[in-house]
């Protein structure tokens, strides 16, 4: 029996990367990279070497549990775990990990996002299959830390002691939210800061303890939920327990707190998809740095542009530079590369305005 797990986050709405990621349809669901496969479906594939797909849970919405069962028709139904609403990565991690350890007390689980890009995934596999040997034999908390490359203001940041223990592993020192980009380029400039992927592993047990010491309120409320798990019961059960589970992330709530983080820094290339300037940087790009993904885009003298559109509309690029161009069909965005981080704000500001049909 494989003790190693798999629980990958796949609930957000992916609101800056509107207007395709949409409530119907999140980026998740869609072919965002252009490759044929969904960025959900990436993920698995990534993963299916640690362990059977018996083994992976999908935490997501209760709205999205047949696009869930349509992407991965492998999946036990029972391993989609519905959240009634979202709460942040805290309640939905202890969900997953306290389902799970109800069946294996001695589960070893990996945690991701389901919206990142990783290449070379060899080399992603070797350190996740190292952080796995090393919560399997100690009471730790792992959380993967990439190698920064430049003075990124999009991500969070981890810092590590010099002292390294067991196979490269630095105890954590510190985490620190999007920095400004002076503050940024400081901690590159540093070389003991990483990017915070966001990523996680340890055994459930581990984990679960570390709950019920830091964040209580959260691991609280799924008391006795390991008698409902798997059966009727557990709808109506969770949905309880999310009425009053605090919504807090597992970063700010808990591994800023625990005593026993630990960070690996690693070297393989990794971008949270979560803008679309990141998309921007791992498209390829015409010889004006456009990048495109479209077949009827005509550029003329247009620099640097990050162009989305369907293959039966015309799109004409002149004389611009630096923008966002993203058709969906009913809706066109229009804005600085430099300034997506503020389309999340235009999808509340539509929301009040009571145009939801277009989010």
């Amino acid at each position: 029996m494989s003790h190693t797990y798999v629980v990958i986050m796949a609930g957000g709405i992916g609101s800056r990367f509107w207007p395709k990621s949409r409530i119907a349809q999140p980026k998740q669901f869609l072919d965002i990279l252009n490759v044929g496969k969904t960025l959900l479906q990436l993920t698995v594939e990534r993963l299916l070497p640690l362990c059977p797909v018996e083994n992976f849970y999908i935490v997501t919405s209760k709205m999205y549990e047949k696009k869930v069962m349509e992407q991965l028709p492998d999946l036990p139904k029972e391993n989609i775990i519905k959240e009634p609403v979202r709460r942040n990565t805290a309640p939905c991690i202890a969900y997953a990990c306290d389902k799970i350890v109800s069946q294996d007390k001695d589960a070893n689980i990996v945690i991701v996002p389901s919206d990142q890009l990783i290449l070379q995934n060899d080399k992603f596999l070797r350190i996740i299959r190292k952080c796995l040997a090393f919560t399997a034999k100690q009471e730790v908390l792992v959380t993967i830390g990439v190698k920064p490359t430049k003075p990124a203001t999009g991500y969070g940041y981890i810092q590590y002691l010099e002292a390294v223990e067991d196979e490269g592993f630095h105890k954590v020192k510190t985490f620190t939210e999007k920095p400004s980009l002076e503050i940024a380029q400081t901690f590159l400039d540093s070389g003991d800061f990483l990017w915070n992927s966001g990523m996680f592993v340890w055994k459930a047990k581990t984990v679960l303890k570390a709950f019920h010491k830091y964040l209580p309120e959260v691991i609280d409320a799924f008391e006795d939920a390991s008698e409902v798990y798997n059966t009727s019961a557990e709808k109506k059960f969770i949905e309880k327990a999310y009425s009053v589970v605090t919504n807090i992330s597992i970063d700010y709530g808990l591994m800023e707190k625990a005593n026993n983080v630990y960070t690996i820094p690693a070297d393989f290339e990794w971008s949270d998809i979560g803008t679309w300037d990141s998309l921007f940087e791992v498209y390829e790009k015409d010889y004006l740095g456009n990048a495109v993904k479209g077949k009827n885009v005509k550029i003329y003298d247009a620099r640097n542009n990050m162009i989305v559109a369907s293959n039966d509309k015309l799109v004409v690029l002149q004389g611009i530079e630096n923008l966002c161009v993203i058709d969906s069909g009913d809706v066109l965005l229009i804005c600085e590369r430099s300034q997506e981080q503020e389309i999340k704000q235009i999808t509340v500001d539509l929301k009040v305005a009571g145009l939801d049909k277009f989010l």
